[in-house]
C-alpha cells in the first residue's frame, strides 16, 4: 500500500479553517476547487504549516490520527480540524509556504520573502483584507505600519492577527479620468467609485487619519491574482511574514503554467 505524508494545511480564502490531509499542495489545491460538486467554485488561498506545530487551541493530533489511507489505497483528501477562525492561534513562524490555486486548480506555490515592497513616503495604497477581516480599505500607512496598526493600535478597526495583500490600483489615475466627469469609472469589481473617490479625498485632507473603509466584503472572488501588487502578508502583534508575489517577467517565463489560468 502506498505511503502519504500527512500535511497541515490552513485555508486563508475563501474560509479560514485547518486541514489535515494526505494530499501534496498541488492535488489539494485542484482537490477543493474541481475535485467535487461539494467544493468550492473560485480561486483559494492556502497556507502549508510546519507539520511538527501543535496548539492547545487545536486537536491536532486527534486529527492527525484520523487522516489515514482508505481501504482501497487512496489518500485520505481531508479532514477538517477547525472551521473558522483559525489565523488567530497560529503561530505565524509556523507557515511554511503559501499556495495561490486558480478556480481551474491550477497552484502557484511563494515562499517566505524578506523584501516586503518598497516604502514610499506619502502613497495612498489599497490594502485587501483577507483574514479574519474582509474589508477593502485606502490608507496612507505603508504595508508594515499598516499591519502593525491593524494588529495592536486599533480596536475598533483591528484584530489580533490578519492576512492581507495590497491591490494594484493606480489611484492618480483615477483620480484625474474622473475629476470632471458626471459619471465615475472604476477598474476594480464590485467598488463604488464614488465611494473610493470620497475616501481617497479624505485620506488627503487628513494627513494624520490612517485609514479609511470602502467597502465591507472581499473582492477576491471577482478580482484577478494579476491585480494583486507585491504579495500577501501575515501580522500578529510581535511577529510577521510575507509571501512575494513573482515578478511578471518571472509570471510569463516561470512560472507560465500557472500563469497563462488566471483570470
Amino acid at each position: 500500500m502506498a505511503e502519504y505524508n500527512k500535511h497541515l494545511y490552513m485555508i486563508v480564502y475563501p474560509i479560514n479553517a485547518l486541514v489535515a490531509s494526505q494530499l501534496e499542495p498541488d492535488q489539494f489545491g485542484e482537490h477543493y476547487t474541481i475535485g467535487g460538486a461539494k467544493h468550492y467554485s473560485g480561486k483559494v488561498i492556502f497556507a502549508e504549516l510546519d507539520p511538527n506545530y501543535r496548539n492547545e487551541s487545536f486537536e491536532i493530533e486527534k486529527y492527525l490520527d484520523m487522516t489515514v489511507t482508505h481501504e482501497d489505497g487512496s489518500p485520505k483528501k481531508t479532514k477538517f480540524i477547525k472551521s473558522y477562525g483559525v489565523l488567530a492561534d497560529i503561530d505565524i513562524a509556523s507557515i511554511q509556504k503559501l499556495h495561490l490555486c486558480t478556480s481551474n486548480g491550477k497552484v502557484l506555490t511563494l515562499e517566505p520573502s524578506e523584501y516586503t515592497a518598497v516604502n514610499e513616503p506619502g502613497l495612498i495604497r489599497t490594502y485587501q483584507e483577507i483574514t479574519p477581516l474582509e474589508n477593502l480599505v485606502v490608507s496612507s500607512l505603508d504595508q508594515r505600519d499598516f499591519g502593525k496598526y491593524i494588529t495592536t493600535q486599533t480596536q475598533s478597526k483591528g484584530a489580533p492577527k490578519i492576512c492581507f495583500t495590497q491591490v494594484e490600483f493606480n489611484i492618480d489615475h483615477f483620480l484625474k479620468t474622473n475629476k470632471h466627469s458626471e459619471i465615475f469609472n472604476i477598474e476594480l469589481p464590485r467598488v463604488n467609485p464614488y465611494r473610493m473617490y470620497d475616501c481617497i479625498k479624505v485620506l488627503q485632507r487628513m494627513p494624520d487619519k490612517a485609514t479609511k473603509t470602502v467597502g465591507l466584503g472581499s473582492l477576491l472572488r471577482d478580482l484577478s491574482f494579476s491585480y494583486l501588487r507585491h504579495g500577501f502578508w501575515f501580522f500578529g502583534p510581535n511577529d510577521s511574514k510575507f509571501f512575494a508575489m513573482p515578478s511578471i517577467s518571472d509570471l510569463e517565463n516561470k512560472y507560465y503554467g500557472w500563469w497563462k489560468h488566471v483570470r
